[in-house]
């Protein structure tokens, strides 16, 4: 009988063979329903070493045409593809894979070259703005940017996978680094800002959150690269800022509204002071109040005292006492010290150094005046040390109008007795102050734009010039002033001085000299209605002379109409260029310095009054 490995058994002959049972094959079965055995699982037979073989060429059999059919494929693929732009490659968003270098040009230029005769738009943090190519010196390279796609793939992979890909290859472009940073630089006023801190400011009494802001700054280097990289893909390129953070938040701003700035402006504050009170109101600590910011990223309450002391120094004035400077008079015809005498008046550093944190209660907002002694600025013992003793400069000027003279005497009593400490600069319009009606000024002639007129104040310009040229004899440095535009021929050509303040008193031409000496200076000014003169004492160190110059290039004056009221009539006067030099020798005659000014006068127009 054939084994169960037969190869010539039938498969009739496998299906229906009684099997014989071994013992142990026997004891496999289980009993079921009685009497009758159920057979257990029977075991898988082998394959056979034949079949296996068979299996074995029938795959590889299966592969080799597989592999042949591939190996066809490719071939043709290379054919086909020959000389082309790799499948799958995208050039600023147009895709040329698989076309030819000439179609894959031409397909870029028209896609693309429209695009760089327009303004590149740009993007730095939230600014937008605009560029342009051609004065960045940007430039496409079509031949460049092709060689950077490359040529087809040998690596099969890489040229299944490109059936499916897309890979995007970078546009080239030249650019003129200079001309770039040139137009980059542009956009800096609009980019370019520094951080706004977190703070309160206030809208009467209200406090107002003032939102925080980082700074930012265009990254030059990095922007001229993403320019470079993204100008031609059509929207707009990206362009890195650097940005500076801030310390206080808007959280932080909220919180300092509600535990500072609210409290602050809830209520007045009382201010005691001897034997009067003063309230400082929440209007006036709304408009002293500031913030500024903390290393921990806080709001600090902080207060302008010099705010502060003018609300309150005018309600307490009537309990300080002022003291006065030491002065020098000149009742003799020579200087002698009027002494000084001490004050007492408020500290205002001690009274209101509490004073930000008090501002923060709701309750209790009451704090005490602090009184100290207040020395002069000028004590007698410094002012007889300041070596004032002789007459080291002095000038004269007559011709005056009698209400311009009225004009003169207010304020040379304003600026008799004035001491110039040694390092210091006098100035007429911090000195004098405002000089209208209130002040005693009364309108006088000037000239407007060279005509006659009349305003408060008229006149100051020649006690101006006198004090200027007692300071020129005197050596003193020069610290600022200005001719007349039209020359007076009363005041010497080149060495005159003009001054004006508008009408609230600010100063708008000033004259200025500067006590450049080791001594002190003390003006000396005695009026008449006739003349002016000013003196200036101290310690004598120069002899100066003044040589005037040549008169050059002269223009002859134009007629003008004057205005229809209060016309005065003007002969007028020639325009003309001269110049003035200051000579300085020392006390043994030797040459110090040598100074020469120029000025250029403008001529004065002939005024016709009535048609005339």
């Amino acid at each position: 009988m054939p084994t169960d490995h037969d190869p010539q058994e039938t498969e009739v002959e496998r299906t229906t063979r009684i099997p014989v049972f071994t013992e142990q094959q026997t004891a496999s079965f289980a009993p079921v329903s009685g009497d009758l055995l159920a057979p257990g699982p029977e075991p898988e037979p082998e394959p056979s070493q034949d079949r296996r073989r068979l299996t074995l060429r029938r795959g590889l059999i299966v592969a080799g045409a597989a592999a042949g059919v591939l190996v066809v494929l490719y071939g043709m693929d290379i054919l086909l593809s020959q000389g082309a732009v790799p499948r799958g490659t995208t050039v600023a968003g147009v895709d040329i894979g698989g076309l030819s270098r000439a179609d894959a040009e031409q397909k870029l230029r028209l896609a693309v070259e429209p695009r760089t005769t327009q303004p590149i738009k740009v993007r730095a943090g939230e600014v937008e703005g605009t560029l342009d190519a051609r004065q960045a010196g940007l430039v496409p390279d079509w031949s460049g940017t092709l060689d950077q796609a490359g040529s087809q793939p040998l690596n099969p992979f890489a040229r299944l996978t490109s059936f499916f890909a897309r890979r995007e290859v970078p546009f080239v472009s030249t650019s003129d680094s200079g001309k770039l940073a040139a137009q980059l630089d542009t956009l800096r006023p609009k980019v370019d800002r520094d951080p706004v801190e977190g703070g309160i400011r206030f809208e009467g009494t209200s406090p107002v959150a003032v939102d925080p802001k980082p700074g930012q700054k265009l990254d030059a280097e990095g922007a001229a690269r993403s320019v470079v990289d993204n100008w031609v893909l059509g929207t707009a390129v990206p362009l890195p800022v650097a940005t500076t953070p801030v310390k206080v938040s808007a959280e932080a701003v909220r919180e300092a509204i509600e535990k500072i700035a609210k409290p602050a402006v809830s209520g007045p504050v009382a201010v005691k002071g001897e034997g009067k009170d003063a309230t400082l109101s929440p209007a006036a600590i709304a408009g002293a109040l500031g913030f500024t910011a903390t290393d921990s990223g806080a709001l600090a309450p902080k207060l302008d005292q010099g705010k502060v002391v003018e609300a309150l120094k005018p309600q307490l004035a009537s309990t300080e006492k002022p003291g006065n400077d030491a002065e020098f008079v000149f009742d003799s015809g020579k200087p002698a010290v009027k002494p000084s005498t001490e004050g007492r008046g408020v500290d205002w550093d001690k009274s209101l150094a509490g004073l930000a944190d008090l501002v923060q209660r709701k309750d209790n907002r009451v704090l005490t005046a602090q009184y100290a002694k207040q020395p002069a600025k000028i004590t007698t013992e410094q002012a007889e040390q300041l070596g004032v003793k002789e007459v080291v400069g002095e000038f004269t000027t007559g011709g005056f109008a009698a209400d311009s003279g009225t004009n003169i005497r207010v304020v040379a009593e304003k600026v008799n007795g004035a001491v110039v400490k040694p390092g210091e600069v006098f100035s007429l319009n911090g000195y004098t102050g405002p000089r209208g009606a209130p002040q005693g000024y009364v309108q006088a002639g000037v000239i407007e734009n060279g005509a006659p007129a009349r305003e408060i104040g008229g006149g100051i310009s020649q006690f101006a010039t006198t004090l200027y040229n007692a300071s020129y004899f005197a050596g003193l440095a020069d610290a600022g002033h200005q001719e007349h535009s039209y020359f007076i021929s009363r005041y010497p050509a080149a060495r005159e001085a003009t001054v004006f303040q508008n009408p609230d008193g600010s100063s708008v031409i000033d004259l200025r000299f500067k006590n450049d000496s080791p001594n002190g200076i003390a003006i000396q000014t005695i009026w008449t209605p006739s003349q002016i003169t000013v003196k200036l004492w101290g310690t004598k160190r120069y002899q100066v002379e003044s040589v005037p110059g040549e008169r050059t290039n002269p223009v002859e004056p134009q007629p003008r109409q004057g205005p229809a009221t209060n016309c005065v009539p003007s002969a007028g006067g020639p325009g003309f260029t001269v110049t003035d030099t200051r000579v300085i020798k020392d006390l043994n005659g030797r040459e110090v310095a040598r100074q020469t000014r120029k000025k250029a006068y403008d001529p004065a127009p002939k005024i016709t009054c009535g048609g005339q």
